[in-house]
């Protein structure tokens, strides 16, 4: 489920490195490092979600959020260290979805964002299905289907694909595809995966030798394929 994502976040650092996860799953992100930068961004980017940190210069995060949610009803992520139950009813009062409270993993907060574009777009991972060629991928009925016939795949298998399928046309390394589709499990290796799309490619290419979606592109990775060949 990709989305269009504003980080509003004062340090550099930080911020990059939320960047990086969160292009990692797919989404279209931009960053900015104060309060009033962030109201002129989602004015004229128009997110779908925004990770927002409490504590920015110009413009705090609380005021921020309470601007925008009198302005459109954008997912709001709070970042605070305010760990108190008050500091974070506030936030929640004033029109914030969810928050995440520091220090964090950059993997909790992308976990967190795409349950958030789950509950706030509800819609789009039941009805959206996306077609390769013949190859059909239905993540909201946690389906697939090659010229119509239903292929069973594993829960494994079809997270690689779903998560390949997050950007057609883009090479995930290992790494990432075990981040995306392995979720928490820290113990898996990378030749795990190449063991998985082997499986994967017997059922859903006609020759998994010359795969036509998910393809090997060698030193980095795989993708699948924007037009099959």
């Amino acid at each position: 489920m990709s989305a269009r994502v504003l980080i509003a976040e004062d340090d550099p650092k930080q911020a990059h490195l939320l960047r990086v996860y969160l292009e990692r799953e797919g989404h279209s992100v931009q960053v900015v490092g104060d309060g009033l930068a962030a109201l002129e961004r989602c004015r004229a980017y128009r997110p779908d979600l925004v990770v927002l940190d409490v504590m920015m210069p110009t413009l705090g995060g609380l005021d921020v959020c309470r601007i925008l949610r009198a302005e459109s009803d954008v997912a709001i992520l709070l970042l605070t260290a305010r760990s108190t139950e008050d500091d974070i009813l506030v936030g929640l009062d004033l029109g914030a979805d969810d928050y995440v409270t520091k220090p964090f993993s950059p993997r909790q907060l992308a976990a967190r964002v795409r349950a958030l574009l789950r509950r706030t777009r509800p819609g789009t991972a039941k009805e959206e299905i996306l077609r390769v060629g013949d190859l059909e991928i239905d993540e909201g009925r946690f389906e697939v289907r090659v010229g119509g016939r239903l292929v069973a795949l594993t829960a494994k298998e079809f997270g690689i694909l779903a998560a390949l399928a997050a950007a057609p046309g883009r090479v995930f390394s290992r790494a990432q595809i075990i981040d995306r589709a392995f979720g928490f499990d820290n113990h898996v290796e990378e030749r795990t995966v190449d063991a998985h799309v082997m499986n994967l490619r017997r059922k859903i290419e006609d020759d998994p030798a010359e795969a036509r979606y998910v393809q090997t592109v060698y030193g980095r990775g795989y993708r699948l394929a924007e037009q099959p060949g």
